[in-house]
């Protein structure tokens, strides 16, 4: 059981770095940026040495992640012992990182890939790269060695299937550490998860068979085929087919939408009425041709995710769900200014950034 005292310390502390983070109202301070030495003044107002040129959008955007990381665990060591799915969420970048690092040995670069220090809640040694054994035994990520008998510094290596197998076994983790809070804890946060497995899921299904040109069969192959128990009278509509079967009736399967959609054809529009996420596809535009956008999608996704975390965190204060909600809502930021930093790098202002996103300021 967490302590109440703990309870409200840790929510009072993630008030007050919501109340400076660019997220809600203060998102809108980002919009009138048009270089990046004015966003690099706005975040980091402190003095710092300034690179030149290419050097100093990395610098901003390294900084930009080091920030949110910071701020993430100040809060989440509020508690003696943080709640295992507030450390999970943070792992998230233990996930991307070695990813990174998977990628680089495609590559054939010896040099280690900029990573995120998330202190004692780390397990890979990215140190040891770029040896892999060394950089894996004895952690969770150990299936890469033992399943993986590829040769990983090989440029034509397929890294999907590792991937597909990372992203299932980071949310499946998430699942599990969030049923063994309370359901006054974990409320909040089961819907938002629910949606997000779903919604990645989708995505995942649009960009391959879009970018990838993967077959229907094939693409199915690499959805997330997570289940989570619903309370009686919260099941969502069925799909209308489901290659994905679910053992418990008690339960729903997160690919469904997804397995759903590999059934529609790409080209037409029509076909996709009354899919639950219909209304995150990109709309049709007169006399022109239409085809599913993976990326509009994915923006349009992202944006409904961040609004539900944003109207959820202050609904139940105490509960870890408020501090899950402020995670989503540090990374929302950080992927945010992210973009903003690339855009205005590109030679766009914030506000165009902000409209191909499709973010309201």
């Amino acid at each position: 059981m967490l302590d109440a005292g703990e309870r409200a310390y840790a929510y009072s502390k993630a008030c007050g770095v919501i109340g400076k983070s660019f997220v809600g109202k203060r998102l809108s301070a980002l919009a009138g940026v048009r270089t990046l030495n004015e966003l690099d003044r706005l975040i980091f107002p402190e003095p710092h040495t300034a690179l030149p040129g290419r050097e100093f959008l990395v610098d901003i955007e390294n900084r930009i992640v080091k920030r949110a990381v910071n701020h993430i665990l100040s809060v989440v060591r509020s508690f003696r012992k943080p709640p295992e799915l507030l450390i999970r969420q943070l792992r998230a970048y233990e996930y991307a990182d070695l990813k990174t690092c998977l990628h680089y040995l495609r590559a054939g670069k010896k040099e280690l890939p900029k990573f995120v220090g998330i202190g004692n809640f780390g397990t890979v040694k990215f140190e040891f790269y770029p040896d892999l054994r060394r950089m894996l035994e004895g952690t969770e990520f150990d299936f890469i060695l033992r399943d993986n008998l590829q040769n990983f510094e090989d440029e034509n290596c397929d890294l999907t299937d590792i991937e597909t197998e990372m992203d299932t076994r980071y949310y499946s983790a998430l699942k599990e550490s969030l049923f063994r809070l309370s359901a006054e804890d974990r409320i909040i946060a089961q819907r938002i998860l629910s949606e997000e497995i779903s919604l990645r899921n989708c995505i995942w299904a649009l960009r391959l068979r879009s970018y990838f040109e993967k077959s229907s069969g094939e693409t199915g192959k690499h959805l997330m085929d997570i289940s989570i128990p619903v309370s009686s009278g919260d099941e969502s509509k069925p799909a209308r087919k489901s290659r994905i079967s679910v053992s418990n009736k008690r339960a729903i399967s997160l690919a469904a939408e997804a397995v759903e959609s590999l059934d529609m054809p790409m080209d037409i529009r029509e076909a996709w009425d009354g899919w639950r996420w219909e209304k995150f596809l990109n709309p049709e535009i007169s006399g022109e041709m239409w085809t599913a956008d993976p990326r509009y999608f994915q923006n349009a996704a992202s944006k409904y995710l961040y609004t539900l975390a944003l109207r959820s965190f202050h609904n139940m204060p105490f509960a870890v769900s408020a501090i899950f909600c402020f995670i989503k809502l540090k990374q929302f930021e950080e992927d945010i200014l992210t973009s903003v930093t690339e855009g205005l790098g590109l030679g766009l202002s914030s506000s165009g950034v902000f409209e191909l996103l499709e973010v309201p300021v």
